[in-house]
C-alpha cells in the first residue's frame, strides 16, 4: 500500500479491518479463558482470572512499548526519505534488542516472584492456588506474548497487516477450541485454560515469522548505530501505548483491592467480566489507532497534512461508532456478559446490572481517548500522548478509585472510570484541534 499517494479511505479501512481482527482476537485469549473457567469453576475461577489480569497487562504493554514506539519512528523515517536508505531498520533492530531484554526481565519476575505478585494483585487463600494453576503452563512461553505484540506492530508498518491478523487469528482459534478441549473433555480446569493460551501464543509467533521469508519484507536486523539515542527516541514515542496497558493493570489491582475491601467477593466476580468487556472496547480503540498510525506517521514524515487530516476524520468517526455501540449494548443487556463468563449465583445476577451499566458509561469516550494517544505519537507529540495516558490511566482514575468509596457510598467506585474518561476527553478535544492546526505543510501536494 502506498501511504503517500494511495486512496486514504481504501488504505484506512483495509488496515482497520486487519487491526480490528488482530486486536479483537488478542483479547480472545483472556476472554475465552474467563468464559470457560467461569463455566467450569464458577465465580471463584472468574475472580482468580481477574487477579491474574495484571500479568497480561504488563507483558502486553512491554510489547507495545517496543513495537509501537519503534514502528512509529520506523514509518516517520521512511516517509521523510525520498528513497529507502535502510536507516529505518535501525529502529527495528533496536526494538528487537529491547524486546529481548524486557522479556527476560518480565520472565524472571514472574518465575521468582509469582506468589507475592499475585497476592499484591488481590489474591486470597482461595484465589491464589487457582491463579497459579492457570499461570503454570503460561510461564514456559511468557516472552512470546511480548514478541507477538512487537512483531505485529512492525508487520503493519511494513505493509503486511493481513499476516499480522492471520497470525493472531491462528493463535486465537486454537485458544478457543483448546480451551474447550482441555478444560472440559480433559477435565484440566484452570490449568487447561492456561495451556490453551500458551500454545496459542506459540502458533501466532510461528506464523508471524513467515513474514521474513517473503520477498516483500523490508525488515532487516542491522548493526545498530547510536543505539541509546534511537532507543530513547523509540521509548519516548511508545511510552503512552505502553502505559495504557500498564495502567490498566495498576487500575485492576486498585479495583481488586478496593472491591474486596468495600464490596466483597461477589462484586469482584462481577468485575471480572467487566474487565473483559473493557478489554474488548479497548481493542476496538487500539484497532483505530493501529489502522491510522502508519498512514499518519508516513505522511507526517513527508509533510502531507491534508492526508493526515483525512485520516483523522475517518478515525474519529470510527471511535464514535465503537463508543456508541459498546455503551448501548452494555446498557441494554448487562447480564448477557455475566452469563457468558460464568455460571452466576442469584446474588451476582442481582448486583451485576447496576455495576455494568454504571461502568459502561465510560465506554462512550474510551475509544476517542485511547485513539488520541496513537495520533499524538504519529505526529511526534509524545508529551500530549503522555498526559492523556497518565491522566486517564493513573492520576485521575487512581485518585477516584481510592477516594470515591471513602467519601461517598461503597458502590460509588463504579463511577471512577466514567468521570475519568469525561475529564480526559475535554483535554483531548482541545489538544487534537490545536495539534492538527499546527501540522507542517512543506511536503503538501499541489
Amino acid at each position: 500500500m502506498d501511504f503517500l499517494r494511495g486512496s486514504i479511505k481504501q488504505i484506512y479501512f483495509k488496515y482497520l479491518a486487519a487491526a480490528f481482527g488482530s486486536a479483537t482476537i488478542t483479547s480472545i485469549y483472556s476472554i475465552v479463558d474467563m468464559a470457560m473457567v467461569g463455566q467450569y469453576q464458577g465465580p471463584d475461577g472468574t475472580a482468580a482470572l481477574a487477579v491474574a489480569a495484571p500479568v497480561w497487562n504488563i507483558i502486553y504493554s512491554l510489547g507495545l512499548l517496543t513495537g509501537i514506539g519503534g514502528s512509529v519512528v520506523f514509518s516517520i523515517e521512511r516517509g521523510s526519505s525520498a528513497r529507502h536508505t535502510g536507516s529505518e531498520n535501525q529502529y527495528f533492530t533496536v526494538a528487537v534488542i529491547g524486546s529481548v531484554f524486557l522479556a527476560g526481565l518480565a520472565w524472571a519476575a514472574l518465575l521468582l516472584l509469582e506468589v507475592p505478585l499475585l497476592s499484591f494483585f488481590g489474591a486470597d487463600q482461595v484465589l491464589l492456588p487457582l491463579a497459579q494453576q492457570y499461570l503454570k503452563p503460561i510461564k514456559f512461553v511468557f516472552p512470546l506474548f511480548l514478541f507477538n505484540q512487537m512483531l505485529a506492530a512492525f508487520l503493519r508498518n511494513d505493509s503486511n497487516p493481513t499476516l499480522a491478523t492471520i497470525a493472531v487469528l491462528s493463535g486465537g482459534v486454537f485458544n478457543v477450541f483448546g480451551d474447550w478441549f482441555f478444560v472440559f473433555p480433559c477435565n484440566m480446569g484452570m490449568y487447561g485454560a492456561g495451556l490453551a493460551t500458551a500454545i496459542g501464543s506459540v502458533v501466532s509467533f510461528c506464523v508471524m515469522l513467515t513474514h521474513f521469508l517473503k520477498r516483500s519484507n523490508t525488515l532487516r536486523l542491522v548493526k545498530p548505530t547510536s543505539f541509546f539515542r534511537r532507543l530513547s527516541k523509540s521509548t519516548v514515542t511508545g511510552f503512552s501505548s505502553f502505559f495504557i496497558d500498564v495502567a490498566m493493570g495498576i487500575l485492576t489491582i486498585l479495583f481488586n483491592r478496593q472491591i474486596m475491601k468495600y464490596l466483597g467477593a461477589d462484586a469482584l466476580a462481577v468485575y471480572g467480566p467487566v474487565i473483559n468487556v473493557s478489554t474488548l472496547v479497548q481493542c476496538c480503540a487500539y484497532s483505530v489507532g493501529q489502522a491510522a498510525q502508519p498512514i499518519i506517521s508516513t505522511n507526517y514524515g513527508a509533510g502531507r497534512s491534508s492526508r493526515i487530516r483525512a485520516t483523522l476524520r475517518l478515525a474519529l468517526g470510527t471511535t464514535v461508532f465503537f463508543g456508541t455501540f459498546w455503551t448501548v449494548l452494555n446498557m441494554a443487556c448487562p447480564n448477557l456478559f455475566i452469563r457468558v463468563f460464568m455460571s452466576p449465583t442469584a446474588t451476582i445476577l442481582e448486583i451485576a446490572p447496576a455495576i455494568i451499566r454504571t461502568y459502561a458509561v465510560s465506554f462512550l469516550l474510551l475509544p476517542f481517548n485511547i485513539f488520541s494517544t496513537y495520533y499524538f505519537q504519529a505526529i511526534s507529540q509524545p508529551a500530549a500522548s503522555f498526559v492523556v495516558s497518565v491522566a486517564r490511566g493513573l492520576v485521575i482514575s487512581g485518585l477516584l478509585i481510592l477516594f470515591l468509596p471513602m467519601m461517598f457510598r461503597a458502590d460509588a467506585i463504579w463511577l471512577a472510570m466514567p468521570i475519568t474518561e469525561f475529564l480526559v476527553a475535554i483535554y483531548v478535544a482541545i489538544r487534537i484541534r490545536r495539534a492538527t492546526a499546527e501540522l507542517p505543510k512543506n511536503g503538501e501536494e499541489g
